[in-house]
Formats: C-alpha cells, structure tokens, sequence
C-alpha cells in the first residue's frame, strides 16, 4: 500500500531546447527527453482523458526553469524532492495557480487544463502530456502571431534525432525512474 501523496515545490533544473524535443537535468543529475518538437497552442490546452501532464516554465534565458508534475499519484515525495520537480494535487473542479501566469485545472474526465500567459510568467511555457503509448508536447502560447513567430524556435540547438517517441523511450525516463516507479520501457510498473 502506498502513501498518499503531497503537493511538492520545485526547484530550478537545467533546461535544453533541442531540435528533436526538449531535455530537463535533474537536481540529482539524471536527465530525461520530452520527444517532438512542441506544437504551439493558443489560449487553454486541455489534456485527453488519463493522460500525466507535466508543465515545465522556463527563465528568460531558457536554459533553466521549474517543472511540475500534475496529479502523479506514483512518484514518492522523496524522489521529487531529490530530483527538483514539484508536484500539485488537484480534485475535479479545482484550479490552482502554478506559477504566476500559469494556471491548471481540473475540469472533469480525468482532463487537465493548463493557461499560461508566457509574458506574466517571463519564460516559455512548455506542457507535456504522456502516458505508457504516448507522449505529446505543447509550447502555450498568447496567440496566433505568437504560434508563426515561434515555429522552429524550440528546436533551435543541436540535438535529437527529431522522432516523436513513445514515453521516455531513450531510456532516461522522469523522476521516479530512481524508485522503479518507470519500467525500462518507459511505462508504469505495476502495482
């Protein structure tokens, strides 16, 4: 039986744009590659039914940012901790503000919905939602002019083979790898 889980604050962790997706170093030094080029959305993104959501907000320079897990009910509170990446619970219907200009909800369906204003937040906005066959990757946007302005700039470092994968499929895998909590495959171990 596990424990029931927390909400845990971020730290700052290393951040590379790259041309095939985006890649975040852990406090504790191990990495992990979100794959694909960020598609770029206007206004609210809301996840498909069951899908883990992670949103990382980058610092001006973009080499630096804060991410966060929304809703994992795997990872120990330990292994964010060690790792940097902050965790939020949220109940159907609750809404709680990330970051300033960042804001995630929880409308119903096991969906999650994240706003981001990338000008209040003074970084990209980057939201990855993924589950043991897919992984889809979204840079929000303040609107269309921003979505052309912005195309190729996520890829703009060497890097990556430029393939959509499935899960973590380099095998990096996310913070709770260190506990198992990711079989080598990239998906959910069982319970």
């Amino acid at each position: 039986m596990s424990a029931a889980k927390s909400d845990v604050a971020p730290a700052t962790v290393s951040v590379a744009l790259r041309e095939g997706g985006v890649e975040v170093e852990y406090l504790d030094g191990r990495e992990t590659f979100y794959h694909g080029v960020p598609e770029r959305v206007a206004g609210t993104l809301t996840t498909a039914p069951g899908k883990q959501t992670h949103v990382l907000v980058t610092d001006p320079t973009e080499t630096e940012g804060v991410l966060m897990y929304v809703n994992d009910r795997k990872t120990a509170d330990e292994i964010l901790e060690d790792s940097g990446v902050g965790r939020v619970i949220l109940d159907e219907g609750e809404t709680e503000e990330l970051f300033p200009g960042v804001t995630v909800r929880r409308p119903g369906g096991q969906r999650t919905a994240v706003e981001a204003d990338p000008e209040v937040a003074r970084g990209r906005v980057f939201v990855f939602a993924e589950d043991d066959w897919s992984e889809r990757s979204y840079e929000l946007v303040n609107d269309e002019a921003d979505e052309s302005e912005a195309d190729g700039e996520a890829g703009a470092d060497e890097g990556g083979d430029g393939t959509a994968g499935d899960g973590h499929a380099d095998g990096r895998g996310s913070a709770g790898d260190a506990a198992g909590e990711r079989d080598s495959d990239g998906g959910g171990a069982d319970a």
